[in-house]
């Protein structure tokens, strides 16, 4: 009998001690999160309002800076990225733009697993259509026209530099609603050969401007390439090799990527591939870039880094797309940019 109260008392204590520390995670979660949501000394001036997709000369992004407004879709003048913002309601892990069309990928928290969905958006950025997600968002994209919308989610991993991850690229043909839950159902040609593999996986999905024409990444047997796919044939074939999270110019004659500078490491310096030679140009971003760019114009390409001190926040740089320059701090606290 003294051995059973023993017992008791020794599960007492440990459910005490449980529960202790699993209030202390809660509270040190909320805190944090109360932290996020109070803007800090020296941080931009973000202001709820009214955006649009057909506002012109802005620069649309996702806020990651501290306060209530921070993962809100917000803008700013093109020709002062650096000024006040103006932010909507909508919150978004990533987010992306085009021709009146947007696209909002989201991860809320639940008690058991997190709940992933991506958003199909007016131009008054209104819910059009939502779609469940098999894994957490990673990357997004519209075609120049605005009919085609890509998402990238990891299904298992948390990122490209995880020793074992796979992902799901899907694409929405928002004329028809008709949704291509998967890259991977496209016939692959690599090296002028049929291809067929287990491990193939897709993403970065990139649009040209005759919406059928798309360049993504293409990961097999521990290598990574870029593909040329076709939508209406369905289609994918190699290009070049190591190219990752590739981004059509807007003249749709280069691409802008990022390359894994040693085997089998996190490390990614910034390039540009010119689609007709493939002659491959280093950007002067000498930093790891784990990001999608976007052409801000032609001539000049963004991306997100991490932010300094915060490794849970980003701030978006830019740079030329010709090798010559130097990198320049486009917004700090800032992710996913959209030029309108």
């Amino acid at each position: 009998m003294t051995s059973m109260r023993r017992r008791l008392l020794v599960l007492l204590a440990a459910v005490l001690v449980l529960a202790g520390v699993g209030t202390g995670v809660v509270l040190h979660a909320a805190d944090r999160a109360d932290r996020a949501n109070q803007p800090h000394a020296g941080d931009p001036t973000v202001s709820a309002g009214r955006l649009t997709l057909g506002q012109k000369s802005r620069l649309m992004f996702v806020n990651a800076a501290a306060g209530p407004h921070r993962t809100a879709v917000a803008s700013v003048p093109s020709a002062d990225p650096g000024g006040s913002r103006t932010a909507s309601g909508l919150k978004c892990v990533r987010f992306y733009a085009a021709a009146g069309t947007g696209v909002c990928l989201q991860s809320n928290p639940g008690v058991l697993k997190q709940s992933n969905q991506a958003l199909l958006l007016d131009a008054d950025l209104r819910t059009k259509r939502a779609f469940p997600l098999a894994g957490t968002p990673s990357r997004a994209r519209v075609s120049p026209s605005g009919r085609f919308v890509a998402w990238t989610v990891f299904v298992s991993g948390e990122s490209y530099s995880s020793a074992f991850f796979s992902t799901r690229t899907s694409v929405l043909d928002t004329r028809t609603m008709k949704l291509t839950p998967s890259l991977e159902t496209f016939a692959i040609t690599k090296d002028g050969t049929s291809y067929h593999a287990s491990d193939v996986n897709f993403w970065g999905v990139t649009f040209a401007a005759d919406d059928d024409t798309f360049y993504a990444t293409l990961n097999t047997a521990n290598k990574t390439y870029l593909v040329r796919g076709s939508l209406s044939r369905r289609t994918v074939t190699t290009l070049v090799e190591n190219v990752e999270c590739p981004s059509l110019s807007p003249d749709g004659t280069r691409v802008a990527f990022k390359k894994r500078v040693l085997s089998r490491t996190d490390l990614w310096h910034e390039y540009v591939l010119d689609l007709k030679t493939l002659r491959e140009t280093p950007l002067a971003e000498r930093h790891s870039v784990d990001d999608q760019a976007t052409w801000l114009d032609d001539h000049t390409v963004a991306y997100a880094l991490p932010a300094d001190g915060d490794v849970k926040s980003t701030d978006l740089w830019s740079v030329p797309a010709d090798g010559t320059g130097k990198p320049h701090l486009l917004i700090a606290g800032a992710s996913s940019p959209a030029p309108l």
